[in-house]
């Protein structure tokens, strides 16, 4: 439902149930973070923390953690967005029926962007006044985590040219001047990269917005991936029902709903090191240089709340938001990626490392089965926005056998385990760039690809039995079974490439026999117990720590013509590397202070926390 403002939105949800406030001064550093991951992975609800030590602002998290309160948030919003993108996806419908698309104006009119003459938004404070929320231990400072970053292409401020995106802002630490600048971190395929780069190119200042809270559709709007052409301020405005109201001060951007919003410029002469900050794919980004934004000014509503979330190691709350998401493109799928049928990120990977596909193979239907149409597909994914940052892209033609959904991970790579062919359908795509936060590659930004293309009968029955490994070479050791065909072998820690090269081959000489094709992947861990104690553990290690030029092995493996092919099983090498960042983890002494906290506020110590 619509909601005019965020403290509005607490309300309501306070009284559904779906909120507690938490009355203490609790510490922003590292405490207030693992008090929502731990109501988080409870499935609790959102928290409002009304005392924030060092700050005299209010600040909430976790509005998105559950699928409940997502739908009771969007709920009726998610089905006035269906007729709008079956609408972009088959104008032709809608043109046949204008009694429906009449009936609509007064939803589509009503959400237009609108400016206003007084800025509202006009009590002012300094950053140091802000709540400061360090999640991770070795984070480099406090950070802004749900911002709205609102950038124009030069000499136009028109809301339908914005750029809207949830760009991680660092408040402090560094060498950022107190009070005065703060860090700006983009990551490639960004809307904000393109006005940058216009700016700079003509020589002008890059003025930016920052704005944080606000009714929850701007959120959701700042990380949704919009069809081309269709502005994220207008989006919002048709997620909450009312129009996304702005102002004008001093030539900056100020929208009117939110509860804070930071303006500066970006100077991008000289960079400063961003991080480290605790990321989404459970590990640390590291310290990079990136912009600044200098000058700034916080204006804020009265009796502003700052919104904030934790991210790291999946599920955290922007799994639910990624759930929604996909709740809401799957319409226009096939609109934006033609003969594709369905997608999936797989947020336990921790999205970009793994996608799953479902095509058309509509080419030769008279002919043996084998992926044709679906390469072209597969290519158009790589090659268009968010989804070609993915790392790994299994992709299956939809046929009368299956695959199965692509929301059923397992089902959907046995399906393709079990008919791929590894002498035809595995192809490489080297010294590319791959997702800014994934630190698997040969450096920053770089890396390769691995696309697995699926469309041919059941080649081979899967098995799970274990009695076929008790005697595996050294150094290898234990063998778990992650599922029938998928199985972890554990290793030493890796050394160097050319060690790693040699015990690979090793490997994959011992598995050349007949009994092994009943396991068409085989990987290579620090630990199999770990990795085989939940099908997650498997998800994360064996995508975020492999990079597939280098990592990916096979039985019999030879490159004819360019092309790279093996018998099974395909081996993985998901050790952890000297050049991977750091994993997660909280330290001992917060640990104790969250105790402390839970088994004190009856709210939270009813929880499973």
């Amino acid at each position: 439902m619509p909601y005019s403002s965020l403290r509005k939105c607490c309300d309501a949800l306070e009284r559904a149930g779906e909120l507690v406030r938490l009355h203490e001064e609790i510490d922003g550093d590292l405490v207030i973070p693992e008090i929502h991951r731990r109501v988080c992975r409870a499935g609790g609800p959102a928290l409002l923390f009304e005392k924030v030590k060092g700050s005299k602002f209010s600040a909430v998290s976790n509005l998105f953690g559950t699928r409940r309160r997502t739908t009771l948030l969007f709920d009726r919003t998610l089905k006035k967005f269906e007729w709008l993108a079956k609408a972009k996806a088959d104008p032709w419908s809608t043109i046949k029926r204008p009694g429906a698309l009449i009936g609509k104006l007064p939803y589509l009119l009503n959400a237009l962007p609108r400016k206003q003459r007084h800025n509202h938004l006009n009590l002012t404070c300094s950053l140091g006044d802000l709540p400061k929320i360090r999640a991770w231990p070795k984070d480099g400072g406090a950070f802004v985590t749900m911002p709205q970053v609102i950038s124009f292409p030069p000499g136009d401020q028109r809301p339908a040219s914005a750029n809207v995106g949830m760009y991680r802002i660092q408040l402090d630490g560094n060498d950022y001047l107190p009070d005065s600048e703060v860090g700006l971190h983009y990551q490639l395929h960004r809307g904000i990269g393109i006005h940058h780069l216009m700016h700079k190119q003509k020589g002008l200042s890059f003025r930016v917005s920052i704005a944080i809270g606000g009714p929850p559709a701007y959120s959701l709007a700042a990380v949704f991936p919009l069809p081309e052409g269709l502005s994220e301020l207008l989006f919002s405005g048709l997620l909450n029902e009312s129009p996304y109201r702005y102002a004008q001060v001093d030539g900056h951007f100020i929208p009117q709903e939110v509860d804070f919003c930071i303006v500066g410029t970006v100077q991008d002469e000289t960079l400063k090191m961003e991080g480290p900050f605790g990321d989404h794919l459970g590990y640390y980004s590291l310290e990079h240089p990136f912009p600044t934004v200098r000058d700034v000014s916080v204006y804020h509503r009265k009796d502003p709340i700052w919104h904030f979330t934790v991210v790291g190691r999946p599920p955290q709350e922007d799994t639910g938001l990624g759930d929604l998401i996909h709740d809401f493109v799957s319409e226009l799928t096939q609109y934006e990626y033609p003969g594709i049928r369905d997608l999936h990120a797989v947020d336990a990977s921790g999205v970009h490392p793994l996608l799953l596909a479902v095509g058309s193979e509509r080419y030769m239907p008279f002919r043996d089965r084998k992926p044709e149409e679906i390469l072209t597909q597969a290519n158009l994914l790589l090659g268009k926005g968010q989804s070609s940052l993915a790392k790994y892209l299994f992709i299956a033609a939809h046929q009368d056998d299956g695959p199965p959904s692509v929301r059923d991970v397992p089902g959907f790579l046995r399906y393709v385990l079990e008919r791929v062919d590894f002498g035809e359908d595995l192809h490489f795509f080297t010294k590319t760039t791959i997702d800014t936060l994934d630190y698997s590659g040969e450096s920053w930004n770089a890396g390769s690809k691995l696309l697995v293309a699926c469309n041919r009968n059941r080649l081979r029955e899967l098995s799970g039995d274990l009695e076929h490994f008790n005697r595996l070479p050294a150094p290898f050791g234990k063998a778990r079974r992650i599922d029938d065909g998928v199985i972890a072998v554990q290793c030493e820690a890796f050394s160097d490439m050319h060690v790693a090269i040699r015990q690979m081959e090793t490997l994959c000489a011992w598995l050349d026999h007949p009994v092994f094709r009943a396991y068409p992947l085989v990987v290579v861990v620090d630990d199999s117990d770990f990795t085989a104690a939940s099908y997650e553990n498997f998800l994360w290690i064996c995508f975020t720590r492999s990079n597939p030029s280098h990592d990916v092995y096979g039985v019999g493996s030879k490159c004819e013509f360019k092309h790279w092919s093996c018998k099974p099983p395909l081996v993985i090498d998901a050790r952890i590397k000297p050049h991977h960042a750091a994993s997660l983890e909280v330290d001992p002494e917060t640990i104790c202070k969250v105790d402390e906290i839970i088994f004190r506020n009856p709210a939270l110590k009813k929880l499973p926390l």
